[in-house]
């Protein structure tokens, strides 16, 4: 007779405890032509948008997209892609199916999606693109939750992102006052900029983070464009904490299981209850 002893798989304790321990995974994504295919509808849209010919090798032309675009019209491509895109109706469970089996092992798997995928944009030298040092929790964003970001080219180094171990993040609480007073976000970056950690991810990875820790960008000092989209998923019976950012409002449901289904909608009849 075989009997089991644990309620989760070896390969989930590992992706559990790396989450712990790093807060963040880096892993290939879960369907490499759905990626593949993304990308494709990207860089469709932005030909579509320039009026000019389908390239012939989609990540060269993402990375030298600023040669083909200036600066001052950046933002105009961006809002049209990140628009269309969002529009797709694969769009969205293409993108939860390249992490789903990361995002299922370490959040659940009845889970909420935020309303709208984020698009990122940030050319060679362009001030215009930064992202701060900060965590998502001070905007009201829930703890409870995880962030899925997908590099759509190669991404390391400034071209990347940073991000504080749990350990030097747990450090920040007892300093954030202080250094509040002396120069806000600059001084924090100024601050933890040696134990930042760079992230290297290659295309064709996805990378899985918790929104609690301290992370960012600075300018992009390669020679080439990165570009990015990132989107939050929690639990669906996780805590709302928050009048703006609640189901409905910034999230919908996307893997709401049977059960749940007919427990929500039940009701007890009246007068059973004394």
């Amino acid at each position: 007779m075989s009997v089991i002893e644990t309620y989760t798989s070896p390969a989930e304790d590992a992706l559990t405890n790396e989450f712990l321990k790093n807060g963040y995974i880096i892993r290939p994504v879960d369907n490499l032509p759905a990626l593949d295919a993304l990308r494709n509808g990207v860089v469709k849209i932005i030909c579509n948008h320039l009026g000019i010919s389908m390239p012939g090798d989609d990540k060269k032309f993402l990375d030298t997209i600023h040669k083909e675009v200036a600066v001052e019209k950046l933002n105009d491509m961006r809002i049209n892609v990140f628009s269309k895109m969002n529009s797709l109706s694969w769009f969205k469970p293409t993108y939860f199916h390249l992490a789903k089996s990361i995002v299922e092992a370490i959040v659940g798997n009845e889970l909420v999606m935020q309303n709208k995928v984020n698009l990122s944009v940030q050319y060679p030298d362009d001030k215009s693109s930064l992202l701060n040092v900060h965590a998502d929790t001070w905007s009201d964003e829930s703890p409870f939750q995880v962030v899925v970001w997908l590099p759509l080219v190669d991404v390391s180094d400034t071209k990347s992102m940073y991000i504080l171990d749990p350990e030097q993040n747990r450090t920040v609480g007892q300093k954030l006052q202080g250094i509040a007073k002396q120069g806000g976000a600059d001084k924090l970056y100024e601050e933890y900029k040696d134990k930042f950690k760079w992230l290297e991810i290659p295309y064709g990875s996805v990378l899985v983070f918790s929104p609690n820790l301290l992370h960012g960008n600075v300018i992009n000092k390669t020679p080439e464009t990165r570009w990015s989209m990132n989107c939050r998923f929690k639990g669906l019976f996780a805590p709302y904490l928050s009048e703006e950012k609640k189901l409905g409002t910034f999230y919908s449901p996307i893997t709401v299981k049977a059960v749940s289904r007919v427990g929500s909608n039940y009701k007890t009849p009246e007068g059973f209850h004394e």
